[in-house]
Protein backbone atom coordinates (compact mmCIF):
# COMPACT_ATOMS: atom_id res chain seq x y z
CA UNK A 1 0.00 0.00 0.00
CA UNK A 2 1.17 3.30 -0.91
CA UNK A 3 -0.02 7.29 -0.52
CA UNK A 4 -0.91 6.90 -4.06
CA UNK A 5 -2.87 3.88 -4.03
CA UNK A 6 -4.69 5.10 -1.29
CA UNK A 7 -5.89 7.53 -2.99
CA UNK A 8 -7.21 6.33 -6.04
CA UNK A 9 -8.68 3.14 -3.96
CA UNK A 10 -10.49 4.80 -0.85
CA UNK A 11 -12.11 2.46 -0.01
CA UNK A 12 -9.38 1.43 2.51
CA UNK A 13 -9.61 4.50 4.65
CA UNK A 14 -11.31 4.57 7.91
CA UNK A 15 -10.90 8.06 8.96
CA UNK A 16 -9.63 11.59 6.97
CA UNK A 17 -9.03 14.68 9.26
CA UNK A 18 -8.45 18.25 9.03
CA UNK A 19 -5.66 18.12 11.71
CA UNK A 20 -2.79 20.54 12.76
CA UNK A 21 -3.79 24.37 13.60
CA UNK A 22 -6.90 24.20 12.04
CA UNK A 23 -8.56 21.22 13.88
CA UNK A 24 -6.76 22.68 17.40
CA UNK A 25 -8.28 26.29 16.48
CA UNK A 26 -4.78 27.89 16.62
CA UNK A 27 -4.69 28.43 12.87
CA UNK A 28 -3.26 32.17 10.68
CA UNK A 29 -4.57 32.87 7.21
CA UNK A 30 -1.76 31.31 6.26
CA UNK A 31 -1.27 28.47 8.04
CA UNK A 32 -1.17 25.19 5.55
CA UNK A 33 -3.90 22.72 6.01
CA UNK A 34 -3.02 19.16 7.55
CA UNK A 35 -4.62 15.90 6.72
CA UNK A 36 -4.00 12.40 8.94
CA UNK A 37 -6.39 9.32 8.66
CA UNK A 38 -6.60 5.62 9.71
CA UNK A 39 -6.99 2.70 6.41
CA UNK A 40 -6.43 -0.86 6.81
CA UNK A 41 -4.60 -2.59 4.44
CA UNK A 42 -5.99 -5.01 1.84
CA UNK A 43 -6.23 -8.11 3.21
CA UNK A 44 -3.74 -10.52 0.69
CA UNK A 45 -0.83 -7.78 1.36
CA UNK A 46 -1.44 -8.14 5.45
CA UNK A 47 -1.18 -11.78 5.19
CA UNK A 48 2.52 -11.06 2.45
CA UNK A 49 5.78 -10.22 3.63
CA UNK A 50 5.38 -6.12 2.71
CA UNK A 51 3.61 -4.48 6.17
CA UNK A 52 3.20 -0.85 5.59
CA UNK A 53 2.43 1.19 9.18
CA UNK A 54 1.94 4.82 7.53
CA UNK A 55 1.85 6.57 4.28
CA UNK A 56 2.22 10.26 3.20
CA UNK A 57 2.30 12.51 0.93
CA UNK A 58 6.05 13.82 -0.52
CA UNK A 59 5.30 17.21 1.65
CA UNK A 60 4.81 14.87 4.62
CA UNK A 61 1.09 17.53 5.85
CA UNK A 62 -1.18 14.67 4.21
CA UNK A 63 -0.22 11.22 6.66
CA UNK A 64 -2.64 7.96 7.39
CA UNK A 65 -1.67 5.17 9.69
CA UNK A 66 -2.72 1.64 9.42
CA UNK A 67 -5.18 0.39 11.45
CA UNK A 68 -2.91 -1.96 13.50
CA UNK A 69 -0.03 0.96 13.80
CA UNK A 70 -2.75 2.88 14.78
CA UNK A 71 -4.27 0.69 17.75
CA UNK A 72 -0.95 -0.22 18.92
CA UNK A 73 0.01 3.50 19.32
CA UNK A 74 -3.64 4.20 20.96
CA UNK A 75 -2.16 2.04 23.40
CA UNK A 76 0.69 4.31 23.96
CA UNK A 77 -1.33 7.14 24.53
CA UNK A 78 0.58 8.55 21.78
CA UNK A 79 -0.54 12.25 21.41
CA UNK A 80 -1.05 13.04 18.05
CA UNK A 81 -3.61 9.12 17.92
CA UNK A 82 -5.50 10.58 20.60
CA UNK A 83 -6.14 13.67 19.25
CA UNK A 84 -6.46 12.47 15.91
CA UNK A 85 -9.48 9.80 17.31
CA UNK A 86 -10.58 13.18 19.30
CA UNK A 87 -11.09 15.48 16.10
CA UNK A 88 -14.28 17.96 16.50
CA UNK A 89 -16.76 16.70 14.02
CA UNK A 90 -16.37 19.72 11.91
CA UNK A 91 -12.42 19.03 10.91
CA UNK A 92 -13.98 15.23 9.97
CA UNK A 93 -13.93 14.72 6.24
CA UNK A 94 -14.96 11.06 6.20
CA UNK A 95 -15.36 8.25 9.14
CA UNK A 96 -16.35 4.93 8.92
CA UNK A 97 -18.90 3.47 11.02
CA UNK A 98 -16.33 1.18 12.36
CA UNK A 99 -14.74 4.45 13.72
CA UNK A 100 -17.63 4.11 16.33
CA UNK A 101 -15.89 0.89 17.74
CA UNK A 102 -12.68 3.17 18.93
CA UNK A 103 -13.70 4.96 22.26
CA UNK A 104 -10.94 7.31 23.38
CA UNK A 105 -12.50 6.59 26.89
CA UNK A 106 -11.25 2.81 26.53
CA UNK A 107 -7.38 4.02 25.65
CA UNK A 108 -7.40 7.08 28.24
CA UNK A 109 -4.62 6.28 30.93
CA UNK A 110 -2.04 7.91 33.43
CA UNK A 111 0.18 7.33 30.36
CA UNK A 112 -0.73 10.64 29.45
CA UNK A 113 0.98 12.53 31.98
CA UNK A 114 4.51 10.98 30.09
CA UNK A 115 3.04 11.52 26.82
CA UNK A 116 1.62 15.43 26.80
CA UNK A 117 2.95 16.83 29.66
CA UNK A 118 6.43 14.87 29.26
CA UNK A 119 6.76 15.78 25.58
CA UNK A 120 5.68 19.02 26.34
CA UNK A 121 8.47 19.06 29.08
CA UNK A 122 11.03 17.86 25.68
CA UNK A 123 9.55 20.97 24.29
CA UNK A 124 11.02 23.01 26.88
CA UNK A 125 14.34 21.84 26.67
CA UNK A 126 14.37 22.17 22.88
CA UNK A 127 13.41 25.97 23.58
CA UNK A 128 16.05 26.05 26.47
CA UNK A 129 18.31 24.69 23.54
CA UNK A 130 17.39 27.13 20.88
CA UNK A 131 17.22 30.27 23.46
CA UNK A 132 21.26 29.24 23.63
CA UNK A 133 21.76 29.07 20.24
CA UNK A 134 20.11 32.76 19.69
CA UNK A 135 22.42 34.49 22.32
CA UNK A 136 25.36 32.48 21.42
CA UNK A 137 26.19 31.69 17.95
CA UNK A 138 29.00 29.90 16.86
CA UNK A 139 31.48 30.76 14.10
CA UNK A 140 31.53 29.20 11.20
CA UNK A 141 35.00 28.44 11.55
CA UNK A 142 35.15 25.35 13.36
CA UNK A 143 38.08 25.35 16.41
CA UNK A 144 41.03 22.62 15.70
CA UNK A 145 42.53 20.36 18.44
CA UNK A 146 45.24 23.18 19.07
CA UNK A 147 42.90 25.53 20.79
CA UNK A 148 42.02 23.43 23.58
CA UNK A 149 46.07 22.34 24.37
CA UNK A 150 47.77 24.50 27.03
CA UNK A 151 51.13 23.93 28.72
CA UNK A 152 52.47 25.06 32.06
CA UNK A 153 54.79 27.62 31.51
CA UNK A 154 56.28 30.32 34.18
CA UNK A 155 54.55 28.54 37.02
CA UNK A 156 51.43 29.37 34.99
CA UNK A 157 48.69 27.54 32.31
CA UNK A 158 49.39 29.33 29.08
CA UNK A 159 47.49 28.71 25.46
CA UNK A 160 49.74 26.04 23.62
CA UNK A 161 49.10 28.63 20.38
CA UNK A 162 50.24 31.68 22.36
CA UNK A 163 53.20 29.41 24.11
CA UNK A 164 54.00 28.49 20.50
CA UNK A 165 54.09 32.03 19.03
CA UNK A 166 56.36 32.77 22.09
CA UNK A 167 59.19 30.45 21.16
CA UNK A 168 58.86 31.18 17.73
CA UNK A 169 58.40 27.30 16.84
CA UNK A 170 55.36 25.92 14.61
CA UNK A 171 53.26 22.76 15.63
CA UNK A 172 55.06 20.93 13.00
CA UNK A 173 58.00 21.35 14.27
CA UNK A 174 57.21 19.72 17.80
CA UNK A 175 56.40 16.24 19.00
CA UNK A 176 54.80 15.09 21.75
CA UNK A 177 55.07 12.42 24.31
CA UNK A 178 52.60 11.05 26.78
CA UNK A 179 53.35 11.91 30.33
CA UNK A 180 52.66 8.67 32.62
CA UNK A 181 49.83 8.55 35.40
CA UNK A 182 48.67 11.81 34.17
CA UNK A 183 45.52 11.95 31.82
CA UNK A 184 45.37 13.64 28.70
CA UNK A 185 49.20 15.20 29.59
CA UNK A 186 51.87 14.80 27.35
CA UNK A 187 55.22 16.27 26.52
CA UNK A 188 56.73 18.49 24.31
CA UNK A 189 59.73 18.76 22.26
CA UNK A 190 61.15 20.36 19.59
CA UNK A 191 63.06 19.48 16.12
CA UNK A 192 66.36 21.76 17.40
CA UNK A 193 66.49 19.01 20.46
CA UNK A 194 66.80 16.07 17.96
CA UNK A 195 69.86 14.74 15.98
CA UNK A 196 69.29 15.64 12.26
CA UNK A 197 67.78 12.03 11.07
CA UNK A 198 65.04 12.47 13.98
CA UNK A 199 61.83 13.66 12.49
CA UNK A 200 58.76 14.66 15.20
CA UNK A 201 55.54 14.62 13.66
CA UNK A 202 53.97 17.81 15.07
CA UNK A 203 51.52 17.78 17.89
CA UNK A 204 48.23 17.02 15.67
CA UNK A 205 48.32 15.55 12.05
CA UNK A 206 46.99 18.51 10.08
CA UNK A 207 43.72 21.41 10.24
CA UNK A 208 41.45 18.82 10.47
CA UNK A 209 42.70 16.43 13.22
CA UNK A 210 40.28 15.29 15.79
CA UNK A 211 43.40 14.29 18.25
CA UNK A 212 46.83 14.53 19.03
CA UNK A 213 49.13 12.48 17.90
CA UNK A 214 52.56 11.33 20.13
CA UNK A 215 56.12 11.08 18.01
CA UNK A 216 59.16 9.04 19.26
CA UNK A 217 62.28 10.61 21.37
CA UNK A 218 65.28 9.26 21.58
CA UNK A 219 65.89 9.19 25.21
CA UNK A 220 68.15 11.18 27.70
CA UNK A 221 66.21 14.36 26.13
CA UNK A 222 64.75 16.66 28.48
CA UNK A 223 61.45 18.05 27.67
CA UNK A 224 60.38 21.71 27.06
CA UNK A 225 57.21 22.04 28.45
CA UNK A 226 54.11 19.64 30.08
CA UNK A 227 51.12 20.23 27.47
CA UNK A 228 47.35 19.04 28.69
CA UNK A 229 44.75 18.67 25.88
CA UNK A 230 41.32 19.36 27.15
CA UNK A 231 39.51 16.14 25.43
CA UNK A 232 36.33 16.91 27.42
CA UNK A 233 35.85 20.40 26.53
CA UNK A 234 36.82 20.11 22.61
CA UNK A 235 34.24 16.99 22.74
CA UNK A 236 31.74 19.33 24.01
CA UNK A 237 32.51 21.78 21.37
CA UNK A 238 32.37 19.63 18.67
CA UNK A 239 28.98 18.28 19.33
CA UNK A 240 27.42 21.52 20.39
CA UNK A 241 29.74 22.77 16.50
CA UNK A 242 27.63 20.03 15.25
CA UNK A 243 23.86 20.74 16.56
CA UNK A 244 24.42 24.40 15.88
CA UNK A 245 24.91 24.14 12.42
CA UNK A 246 23.07 21.27 11.51
CA UNK A 247 20.39 23.61 12.92
CA UNK A 248 21.16 26.39 11.26
CA UNK A 249 20.73 24.19 7.71
CA UNK A 250 17.80 23.13 8.36
CA UNK A 251 15.52 25.44 10.65
CA UNK A 252 12.55 27.14 8.81
CA UNK A 253 13.95 30.47 8.02
CA UNK A 254 10.54 32.05 8.26
CA UNK A 255 9.71 30.81 11.21
CA UNK A 256 13.15 31.56 12.66
CA UNK A 257 12.95 35.45 11.71
CA UNK A 258 9.92 35.83 13.65
CA UNK A 259 11.09 34.20 17.06
CA UNK A 260 13.97 37.23 16.26
CA UNK A 261 11.30 39.85 15.04
CA UNK A 262 9.26 39.68 18.74
CA UNK A 263 12.72 39.92 20.35
CA UNK A 264 12.22 37.13 23.46
CA UNK A 265 14.24 34.94 21.41
CA UNK A 266 12.45 31.97 22.13
CA UNK A 267 10.46 29.94 18.78
CA UNK A 268 7.04 30.92 20.25
CA UNK A 269 5.13 28.71 18.08
CA UNK A 270 6.75 25.62 19.93
CA UNK A 271 5.87 27.50 23.52
CA UNK A 272 2.55 27.79 22.10
CA UNK A 273 2.25 23.93 21.92
CA UNK A 274 4.12 23.26 24.75
CA UNK A 275 1.24 24.61 26.73
CA UNK A 276 -1.06 23.33 24.52
CA UNK A 277 -0.15 20.05 25.47
CA UNK A 278 0.07 20.59 29.00
CA UNK A 279 -3.63 21.95 28.87
CA UNK A 280 -4.28 18.53 27.50
CA UNK A 281 -2.68 16.76 29.82
CA UNK A 282 -4.39 18.65 32.56
CA UNK A 283 -7.73 18.29 31.00
CA UNK A 284 -7.28 14.66 30.53
CA UNK A 285 -6.85 14.34 33.99
CA UNK A 286 -9.63 16.14 35.69
CA UNK A 287 -12.07 15.67 32.75
CA UNK A 288 -11.08 11.90 31.07
CA UNK A 289 -11.28 13.12 27.44
CA UNK A 290 -8.84 14.66 24.99
CA UNK A 291 -9.96 18.22 24.02
CA UNK A 292 -8.33 19.15 20.82
CA UNK A 293 -10.34 22.34 19.86
CA UNK A 294 -8.90 25.10 22.03
CA UNK A 295 -10.89 27.42 23.54
CA UNK A 296 -7.90 28.86 25.16
CA UNK A 297 -7.01 29.98 21.75
CA UNK A 298 -6.48 34.13 22.85
CA UNK A 299 -3.95 32.82 25.54
CA UNK A 300 -2.00 30.38 23.24
CA UNK A 301 -2.16 33.50 20.47
CA UNK A 302 -0.31 35.84 22.85
CA UNK A 303 2.10 33.34 23.65
CA UNK A 304 2.42 33.06 19.72
CA UNK A 305 3.29 36.69 19.27
CA UNK A 306 5.78 36.84 21.60
CA UNK A 307 4.31 38.58 24.76
CA UNK A 308 5.78 36.35 27.12
CA UNK A 309 9.51 36.46 28.64
CA UNK A 310 10.96 33.50 27.56
CA UNK A 311 11.81 33.03 31.57
CA UNK A 312 8.59 34.06 32.66
CA UNK A 313 6.87 30.72 30.31
CA UNK A 314 9.28 28.61 31.62
CA UNK A 315 8.21 30.00 35.40
CA UNK A 316 4.78 28.98 34.37
CA UNK A 317 5.18 25.49 32.77
CA UNK A 318 7.25 24.45 35.87
CA UNK A 319 3.78 25.72 37.63
CA UNK A 320 1.63 23.72 35.33
CA UNK A 321 3.97 20.70 35.58
CA UNK A 322 3.72 20.14 39.39
CA UNK A 323 0.10 20.50 39.03
CA UNK A 324 -0.32 18.13 36.50
CA UNK A 325 1.64 15.28 38.67
CA UNK A 326 -0.54 15.89 41.84
CA UNK A 327 -3.43 15.55 39.24
CA UNK A 328 -2.43 12.25 37.96
CA UNK A 329 -1.46 11.00 41.27
CA UNK A 330 -5.39 10.99 42.24
CA UNK A 331 -6.54 10.56 39.27
CA UNK A 332 -8.68 7.59 38.47
CA UNK A 333 -7.45 6.89 35.43
CA UNK A 334 -6.11 3.15 34.87
CA UNK A 335 -2.32 2.79 34.80
CA UNK A 336 -2.17 2.21 31.08
CA UNK A 337 -4.83 0.87 28.78
CA UNK A 338 -6.07 -2.82 28.41
CA UNK A 339 -3.56 -4.08 25.64
CA UNK A 340 -6.08 -7.33 25.72
CA UNK A 341 -8.86 -5.38 25.00
CA UNK A 342 -6.83 -3.56 22.40
CA UNK A 343 -6.06 -6.52 20.74
CA UNK A 344 -9.21 -7.90 20.41
CA UNK A 345 -10.52 -4.46 18.74
CA UNK A 346 -7.96 -4.48 16.19
CA UNK A 347 -9.43 -8.10 15.13
CA UNK A 348 -12.75 -7.24 15.26
CA UNK A 349 -12.45 -4.41 12.90
CA UNK A 350 -10.17 -6.04 10.76
CA UNK A 351 -13.03 -9.17 10.50
CA UNK A 352 -15.68 -6.81 9.91
CA UNK A 353 -13.88 -4.73 7.54
CA UNK A 354 -12.60 -7.38 5.20
CA UNK A 355 -16.31 -9.90 4.90
CA UNK A 356 -17.85 -6.54 3.53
Amino acid sequence: MTFEQLVTEPHHLLLKCISGSRAYNLHLPSSDTDVKGIFVMPQRALYGLEQVAQVANDTNDEVYFEIGRFIDLLSKNNPNILELLSTPKKCVLFSHPLMMLIKPADFLSRLCKDTFAGYARNQIKKARGLNKKIYRPMEKERKGVLEFCFVVYENKSVPLIQWLTMQGYRQEECGITQLSHFRDAYLIYHQSQLPANDRLKGIVSGDTANDVQLSAVPKGINALVVMHFNKDAYAVYCREYNEYWEWVEKRNEARFQNTLSHGKHYDAKNMMHTFRLLAMAEEIALEHRVIVYRNDREFLSRIRSGEFQFEELLRMAEEKLERIEELYKRSYLPEAPDLGKAAALLVQIRESFYVR
